[in-house]
């Protein structure tokens, strides 16, 4: 196996680093949001708080649940 930031063999302290300068680097990147996948948009959030709570009246009227 081989490190997914400069692909030298991992090393078993780091896994699946080979260091922990590669394993900070990675970091890093998630720290900044580099691994962000593009989504749909921003979401409103009082639309999302109408569905939510639109959803929780819903399963109320189902009734207790087993």
């Amino acid at each position: 196996m081989t490190c997914p930031i400069c692909a030298a063999p991992t090393e078993p302290r780091y896994r699946p680093f080979c260091s922990r300068r590669c394993a900070d680097i990675d970091l890093g990147r998630w720290l900044r949001g580099s691994y962000v996948l593009p989504g749909a948009g921003e979401d409103d959030p009082e639309e999302l708080g109408e569905a939510i709570e639109a959803a929780l009246r819903d399963d109320g009227d189902e009734g207790p649940r087993h």
